[in-house]
Parts: C-alpha cells; sequence; structure tokens
C-alpha cells in the first residue's frame, strides 16, 4: 500500500532519523548475522507503480565473486553507519541479479541521470536518492537535485557545513522535489520506453508549451522516449509548440510512419503543412500517402502557396455559416466544431455560392435571441486578403486594426481559409 504524503510528514515529526540518503548507504559494506563480511552495497532495486515506491531488494558485490547478486529487502536485520547487517540465513537467499520492466536500479538508472519534474514542469537532474524507513519498509520519496547532494557523494557535507556555519552562520539547503511529482526519463534502449510508460499519467497532464521546453533540454533518446509516450492529441499539440524547426522534423521522424501521419492530422493544417514541407520531398510524400484524404486533400492544397505568402500563413480551421442560418443554429454547428480558440474567434458568414460576405462573434451567440439571423447581426464591412498577398502586408493589417484572426479569400471571394493572431505572432518571432 502506497504511504501518503501526510504519513510521511507525521513520521518525520515523530523521528528523523527515519530517513536518510542513497548516498550514505551506497558501498557500505554488508555482513552477516554472525558478522561475517560478505560484500559491499553496489545499488538497490526499487520495484514501481506506487506513489512512493519500496525498496524490493539489495544489489550486492559478493567478495571474490564476479557480478551482482541481489537479496530481498525483508532479509536486512540492521541499517546502521557502519554496515548492513543481514538475518540469520540470509546468505542463501542470494541469486543473480535480475530487473524486471516494472523495477529500477537507483544508482544505474536514477543517479545522475535526467528526470521531469511534472509539478514545475522542468528537468532536474538526480543528484542523490532520498529514502524513508517505514515500518521495515525502505521507500524512495524525493530526489534531490541540489549543490547538497552532490557534495554528500563527495564526502565533503560535513566539511562545507562546518565552514559555511562558522564563516557566515550559513548552511546551504537542501533542493528536493518529491518523487510523486516526478517523471523518470531512463535512458535504456529498450528498457527506457518500458519504463516511461510505468509512471506516464502525470506527463499528459502538463501543458503542451511546457512539454515542448522539457523535450527540447532532453538528449536525443529521451526525447524520441518521452514524445512516443505521449497520447496523440497531446503529441501534435507539443510538436506545435516546439520552436526548432529541426527538431520537429527530429520528433516526427521518430515515430512511426503510421503514427506520425496520425499524430500529423491532429496538428493545424497549416503547421502540418509547415513539418511536411521542412522534410525531405520523399518521406513527405509517403506520409502524406498514409494520411486520410480529407486531410491529405486540405494540405496539399496548403503547399501549393509559396513561402511569405497570405497562403502559406493560412489554415482552413475557420467556423463559417450561411447567412440565413439563426444564432440557435449557429450555436449548435459551433458545439460540434473541435478547433483551437484562435480558430474560432469570429463567425464568418457566407452565402450559398461560399462567398464571404460578413462576419459575427461568439458574443452574439451568447447574448442574441436565439431565433435571429445571422445576416441580421453580421458586420458586412470587411477586411480580407487573397492567398498570394505578401506576408508583410497581413502583418500590417493585424497591426492596424488589432485582429484576432483574418480571413483569406480566392478570387471570387470564396473563404479559404484564415490567418490567425498566433500564425502571424510566430512568422515575426521567427524572424
Amino acid at each position: 500500500m502506497a504511504t501518503s504524503e501526510n504519513s510521511i510528514v507525521e513520521i518525520l515529526d515523530a523521528n528523523v532519523n527515519l530517513f536518510l540518503f542513497f548516498s550514505d548507504i551506497l558501498g557500505r559494506p554488508v555482513v552477516g548475522a554472525d558478522g561475517a563480511p560478505i560484500g559491499k552495497i553496489a545499488d538497490l532495486k526499487v520495484k514501481l507503480g506506487e506513489l512512493f515506491p519500496r525498496v524490493s531488494s539489495l544489489a550486492v558485490r559478493k567478495r571474490r565473486q564476479k557480478g551482482l547478486w541481489e537479496l530481498d529487502w525483508q532479509q536486512v536485520q540492521d541499517l546502521n553507519s557502519n554496515a548492513v547487517s543481514l538475518r540469520a540465513g540470509a546468505e542463501q537467499g542470494f541469486r543473480p541479479l535480475e530487473v524486471k520492466n516494472d523495477e529500477i536500479l537507483l544508482r544505474d538508472e536514477l543517479l545522475d541521470k535526467q528526470v521531469v519534474d511534472t509539478f514545475g514542469a522542468k528537468i532536474e537532474r538526480v543528484n542523490d536518492v532520498h529514502l524513508l524507513i517505514v515500518k521495515q519498509d525502505l521507500r524512495l520519496v524525493h530526489i534531490d537535485y541540489g549543490i547538497r547532494g552532490i557534495i554528500r557523494r563527495l564526502g565533503w557535507l560535513r566539511t562545507l557545513d562546518a565552514a559555511t556555519n562558522w564563516l557566515f552562520a550559513y548552511q546551504i539547503g537542501e533542493k528536493m522535489i518529491s518523487w510523486k511529482f516526478i517523471q523518470p526519463l531512463l535512458s535504456g534502449l529498450v528498457r527506457g520506453s518500458l519504463k516511461l510508460n510505468v509512471t506516464s499519467r502525470k506527463i499528459h497532464e502538463i501543458h503542451p508549451s511546457d512539454l515542448a521546453d522539457i523535450i527540447e533540454e532532453l538528449d536525443t533518446l529521451n526525447r524520441s522516449s518521452v514524445f512516443r509516450a505521449l497520447d496523440l492529441q497531446t503529441a501534435a499539440q507539443t510538436l506545435e509548440e516546439v520552436e526548432d524547426p529541426k527538431l520537429q522534423v527530429a520528433l516526427i521522424e521518430s515515430a512511426p510512419a503510421d503514427r506520425a501521419s496520425d499524430i500529423l492530422e491532429e496538428m493545424a493544417p497549416d503547421e502540418a503543412t509547415d513539418l511536411l514541407a521542412d522534410l525531405p520531398e520523399e518521406k513527405a510524400q509517403r506520409l502524406m500517402r498514409t494520411m486520410e484524404k480529407p486531410s491529405r486533400e486540405v494540405i496539399e492544397g496548403l503547399l501549393q502557396f509559396k513561402e511569405g505568402t497570405a497562403g502559406s500563413l493560412m489554415t482552413t480551421d475557420f467556423f463559417a455559416v450561411g447567412k440565413d442560418r439563426t444564432i440557435g443554429e449557429a450555436i449548435e454547428e459551433f458545439r460540434k466544431t473541435t478547433y483551437p480558440l484562435e480558430s474560432v474567434a469570429y463567425i464568418y458568414v457566407t452565402d450559398k455560392d461560399g462567398r464571404l460576405v460578413g462576419v459575427s462573434t461568439l458574443r452574439h451567440l451568447v447574448i442574441c435571441e436565439r431565433d435571429i439571423p445571422l445576416r441580421k447581426l453580421m458586420n458586412p464591412h470587411l477586411v480580407s486578403v487573397t492567398p498570394e498577398e505578401d506576408a508583410d502586408i497581413v502583418k500590417d493589417l493585424f497591426k492596424k486594426y488589432k485582429f484576432l484572426a483574418l480571413p483569406v479569400v480566392d478570387e471570387e471571394r470564396r473563404l479559404t481559409g484564415i490567418i490567425t493572431l498566433k500564425d502571424i505572432m510566430q512568422e515575426r518571432f521567427e524572424e
């Protein structure tokens, strides 16, 4: 049963000596019940899946024997500053070390590795591991990402604390994060992604912008592991937020072709088009062939526009309603949309041939009577651009009119897409 945060606080109030650091145990001698030396602690194995997972076994480097041997934690009689004492007959329980998919070794797979702090949505390096003894169990409760963790492992902590206390009446503070906010990003080529799946629930709760920042900080292998662990919608949103086009390409190329095409379908059409344009032509065509026909046709249409034109900036995600439809009918149509908020800031009003004749706002849907036709509420004074319009002119229009979105129409004034404020801001920031 997982130990709660409240119970840990109660135990801490009762007896602070129940806490210890992994670096204090690592390398400690292991002795039998009779005091005979057996070996030294080389690692601790932890079984994941609980809020504060427990140490399941010791990994011991035995005297005059090769490899690592493990022994169940329950065979430990005493854990003192000098040695780890075993119960009587415990020596018979040693077996060659084996690590399953729901287990990790603290030294090999956590210490000095990168982790995601899912609470603060940032990358940290594990300098030490904080453990707690609870009713004969040893549990992982915090990771130490501060300078004290490094100094402790070097064996300089007492000296440094004495010096800083004497000189400044000050002691460097601990920097620790509760394990429940940590997402392991283990680097094993085979086991890494499996381990990531054990506790991947939290990572989906991070905002895509923060996930993009996290992925940009990780090494190549861990980037791929995190990206593969995301569901399609989160992966698409995160990919849109990645600023480096080369990294976007690397991430989409790291995914299997079927998943990559599914992610592209989840992305905003203009974002997916930009990404495909950065891929080698052969790969882009292969991905497009595996996409659903509606998505493929939209992207093929957007790819025809030159870079630096309104057509290259626009998205086909927009909300348009016929001028004779009522407010109530527009509301029902709006409920069916799945477009991002910036794409539905305005309601574009069209005639029976799809030509743009006016614009309304979401405010009208909320405050007006449901039986009023949109043509009575729309603003017929429109500002629009053609797909061939230069992007600099589009920027000037956004600056002048303070638009949230700008419609793009063809020669016959049929609505073909919109350019959102987000799109134009990204264009300006890139420059």
